[in-house]
């Protein structure tokens, strides 16, 4: 599992560190990784014209460090000034055959370091440095890409955008979430011994291996029950898709049991498509007969279940149960008028607006999507979980885990649908609502890819996908 640490406790563990450390040692282990990861980004370090875009803190210090190891292994390095460099790390680099240019030379570069400001950076780049904002497949930047928010993630304006990210110690949440995400591309971390310093992370991210520990697998001697049964309350006379979609999720990502409940066209529309589901079809707005269904262990309310009253009455009835509930879509628009609906719930409940969705709780997301997502969760005593290339999930307090497998082509009608299906089916197996939250964003990011195969998908592909997925993980297969 990777961890991201904001910036004041990342500033207290180095203090501490180097307490203990020989003067500039971790300046020098930070600047040997940086060199060690431009060096593989390059076919060919001898010969590769390398350009360090240099400030006046530590960063450009760490790009001047690695940047005359770089000439000492026969590239030629030139470094562009864009502010007071650190003199002893300007004076190494040009003993080592550096040399100080101008911008004219990043024309000519084939890597770019990008070491104008670094974690404690606030704010779009200002002055000499804003006309440096570089971007393309031969940037790397150092620690954190300039003009982006180490905390949030949030860019202002002019900011670089890198192919390549070389951070320090730990992981920074700006380099996940935002728009820090594509401005930070790939990142690769750097251990310089941060380590044993640092307090427990409040960001972080699944990998493939932490998916598959905590994924739920059938049990020998299991039932239909023990396996877990998701009831989904969803569908109405116009959207039948989205009732069709979120009770396939549901069958695909692993439920012992389906129930679904829905009027008369949603319900003929999953009893024809999914026979494996129990299908109840009830009358509109009689909540008693969708949470009369049988037994379940836990609820998914809300995809094309409409807005009006009817639907109001079985959204209520749903979230009266004692067993947890995945609120989206349409229930998400209800329950911002009735929020005391969800304050009043003691069984776990999990959100998972979009943006337009979020807002309507009258909570604006703004630059910082991870605090936005504490404080609707802390406000509703809920775990919410925040759609979008990089998903949020997170309650009021513990860990906000955010999700690095989503991807562009997941932006299409009915993936939202699946989400929720897949998360459902995930808390009915017994996952609490953070983790069903984050295991299903990963599935679902990994099943957009495989379904989209360098494509363009729909949601229907990515619900099929979703066993590949789960396959991938458990057998620790890279999903490009």
């Amino acid at each position: 599992m990777r961890s991201a640490h904001v910036v004041v406790q990342i500033r207290a563990a180095e203090a501490a560190l180097m307490a203990e450390l020989p003067e500039g040692a971790l300046m020098q282990r930070a600047a040997a990784g940086l060199a060690v990861a431009c060096a593989r980004w390059l076919p060919v370090v001898y010969g590769a014209h390398v350009v360090l875009l240099v400030g006046s803190g530590n960063n450009g210090a760490d790009a001047l460090w690695a940047g005359a190891r770089l000439a000492r292994r026969g590239a030629a390095v030139t470094a562009v000034l864009a502010g007071e460099p650190v003199a002893d790390a300007l004076a190494a680099f040009r003993a080592a055959g550096g040399r100080v240019g101008d911008a004219a030379d990043i024309d000519s570069a084939n890597l770019i370091v990008d070491g104008l400001v670094g974690i404690g950076g606030r704010g779009p780049l200002r002055g000499p440095a804003a006309s440096l904002a570089v971007e393309g497949g031969h940037v790397v930047a150092v620690d954190v890409p300039s003009g982006v928010d180490a905390d949030t993630g949030e860019v202002t304006g002019p900011a670089v955008r890198a192919a390549l990210t070389v951070t320090f110690g730990t992981g920074k949440p700006g380099l996940y979430a935002g728009a820090g995400k594509w401005h930070s591309g790939t990142v690769e971390l750097v251990d310089i011994g941060l380590g044993p310093y640092l307090p427990p992370p409040p960001v972080q991210l699944f990998d493939g291996y932490d998916v598959a520990a905590v994924l739920p697998a059938p049990q020998p001697g299991g039932d239909k029950y023990t396996t877990g049964v998701v009831g989904i309350a969803a569908g109405s006379g116009q959207y039948t898709g989205a009732a069709v979609l979120a009770a396939g999720a549901a069958v695909r990502a692993g439920a012992g049991m389906v129930r679904f409940a829905g009027v008369e066209n949603a319900a003929q529309q999953v009893r024809a498509r999914w026979p494996e589901a129990v299908v109840t079809t009830v009358a509109p707005g009689d909540g008693a007969a969708v949470v009369g269904v049988g037994r379940v262990q836990a609820w998914v309310v809300g995809p094309g279940l409409g807005t009006d009253r009817d639907a109001a009455t079985v959204i209520e009835a749903v979230l009266g149960q004692d067993v947890p509930v995945l609120v989206d879509a349409d229930a998400l628009t209800v329950c911002a008028e009735h929020p005391d609906w969800l304050r009043g719930r003691r069984a776990p409940t999990l959100l998972t607006p979009h943006d337009r969705e979020f807002e309507r709780f009258g909570r604006p997301i703004g630059d910082d999507r991870i605090g936005a997502v504490r404080a609707l969760a802390d406000d509703l005593g809920v775990t919410v979980l925040l759609k979008g290339d990089a998903t949020i999930v997170a309650g009021a307090d513990g860990p906000a885990f955010v999700n690095d497998t989503g991807s562009p082509v997941l932006a299409t009608a009915g993936t939202g649908d699946v989400l929720s299906g897949g998360c459902g089916s995930l808390l009915a197996q017994g996952l609490a609502p953070r983790e069903a939250g984050a295991v299903g964003a990963h599935l679902h990011g990994l099943a957009g890819r495989l379904s989209a195969a360098g494509a363009a998908t729909s949601a229907y592909r990515v619900l099929e996908a979703w066993p590949d997925a789960v396959r991938a993980v458990r057998a620790g297969t890279l999903v490009p």
